[in-house]
């Protein structure tokens, strides 16, 4: 079974070359560690009354180690995760994209993709970091076989979580590729994103691109930027950080969409807004300790919400990092304005109902 970007519902597609939200979707666990569909499919839930366009499921923020066989995760998460989407757009009526991650050498990767066709997914996220040590040929070779079985979206991965600084070559060639439909740029570095956009721009591809980059979201989202005189901006939002507080990051973005369109100025306020923005993000992400503390970070900030009945991971030793709960404290009292509990509040009950 394959699937190509002319498969992908075109009101959904259009809005993802728009640009939108499409948070990436922690795993939801009991106190025993094993999957909580019920807090899943709330999740999607929360996510889809919230707005966004998309849910990306199988990635970063779902933990990696759901693939391990002996865990045997990955396809419960997946195949499940994309039905709670479906049943309840279905009764919502709208559609939005979902977004497999695709991970591992090509082996791993094929199967991946085949997994989340089957199961619904419009496109794969896919991520590089199995390659750490291959040429930019043998990677574009593994991208081509993978754009094969389904829509791709490339994934620059910061270094310090496991990614790797990749060329402007690559990610030139990348844009080329058929099926390709857009790019994640989370490398947590100015220098590489600014490769991604020029090497789009020379691609001659048209090329979504998306923002990853939770240290600088809104400057990210505000920038026009241009080589050889075409212009391109990155559009919306594929985070691990719009994972919580969905409804505001949904308003945030219908914002910038609006000052964009109208050719305004952008007010000093709302970049006053992206430094909170990114102090937020330093509390649920926990540079200060090399993301030690990310995955249980946002478990927490959505646990205080209802929204997950704890912050357990499935490595009993990924904790939050000490003085890790004062800083998301800290940020949710200094910042009403960016968490939405109130929404959260109103709806909950209907969300965790069967």
């Amino acid at each position: 079974m394959k699937k190509c970007i002319a498969d992908i519902d075109q009101n959904v597609l259009a809005a993802f070359r728009k640009g939108v939200v499409i948070p990436a979707q922690p795993l939801a666990l009991d106190e025993n560690r094993k999957f909580a569909p019920r807090y899943q499919r709330a999740l999607c839930r929360y996510y889809i009354d919230a707005g966004v366009g998309g849910i990306a499921v199988g990635v970063h923020s779902t933990q990696f180690a759901i693939r391990d066989p002996q865990i045997g995760l990955f396809e419960p998460v997946m195949r499940q995760t994309s039905g709670f989407i479906d049943e309840w757009c279905e009764l919502s009526g709208r559609k939005i994209l979902k977004v497999g991650g695709i991970c591992g050498k090509t082996p791993q990767a094929l199967a991946e993709a085949e997994l989340e066709v089957a199961a619904g997914y419009d496109a794969g996220l896919l991520s590089m970091a199995a390659f750490k040590e291959g040429s930019v040929e043998e990677m574009l070779e593994h991208c081509r076989q993978v754009a094969q079985i389904i829509p791709v979206i490339g994934f620059y991965l910061q270094p310090s979580v496991g990614g790797r600084i990749l060329p402007l070559d690559f990610w030139r060639e990348f844009a080329r590729i058929d099926n390709v439909i857009g790019i994640k740029m989370a490398p947590f570095n100015r220098y590489c994103t600014l490769d991604v956009v020029r090497a789009v721009a020379e691609s001659g591809r048209d090329i979504t691109l998306y923002t990853g980059n939770d240290d600088n979201i809104v400057p990210d989202l505000l920038t026009e930027y241009e080589f050889n005189g075409k212009k391109l901006r990155i559009c919306g939002g594929l985070l691990g950080h719009w994972c919580c507080w969905t409804r505001k990051a949904v308003e945030l973005l219908d914002e910038i969409h609006g000052i964009i369109a109208n050719g305004g100025d952008v007010p000093a306020e709302l970049l006053a807004r992206g430094v909170k923005v990114t102090d937020s993000n330093a509390a649920f992400f926990d540079p200060s300790h090399g993301f030690a503390g990310c995955i249980p970070g946002i478990h927490e900030v959505l646990h205080r919400q209802g929204l997950l009945p704890g912050i357990w991971c499935l490595d009993p030793e990924e904790v939050l990092s000490p003085g890790q709960a004062d800083e998301i404290t800290r940020v949710h009292d200094a910042y009403s304005e960016l968490h939405d509990d109130a929404f959260v509040s109103a709806n909950l009950a209907k969300w965790l109902e069967d």
